[in-house]
């Protein structure tokens, strides 16, 4: 069974950073995209960046020149490192990766609070 494993949330104060990781456990074949999404309290789920397996990365407009997205194919990771964080980047924080199938697994979520 495949499972995404995360790391990383935590509380932080505006203006500081946090790195997010997620490592792919168990058998999946081919992966292409990895990402990470984060959903707000009461707000829908949205894309933060996404990587694919060829390297182009992609960022919402909220988070581009603030959070870079790096990846570890040999690893099956990801990695989010997220700097000058706002107040209004407090979320829970998704991983989610897809194969050449579009076979799509997601992981639990984990916890970024930013205090102002």
């Amino acid at each position: 069974q495949v499972q995404l494993v995360e790391s990383g949330g935590g509380l932080v104060q505006a203006g500081g950073s946090l790195r997010l990781s997620c490592v792919v456990s168990g058998s999946i074949f081919s992966i292409n995209l990895m990402g990470w999404y984060r959903q707000a309290s009461g707000d829908q789920r949205e894309l933060v960046a996404t990587s694919t397996s060829g390297g182009s990365t992609n960022y919402a407009d909220s988070v581009k020149g603030r959070f870079t997205i790096s990846r570890d194919n040999a690893k099956n990771a990801v990695y989010l490192q997220m700097n000058s964080l706002k107040p209004e980047d407090t979320a829970v924080y998704y991983c989610k990766c897809t194969n050449v199938k579009g076979t799509t697994v997601w992981g639990q979520g984990t916890l970024v609070t930013v205090s102002s």
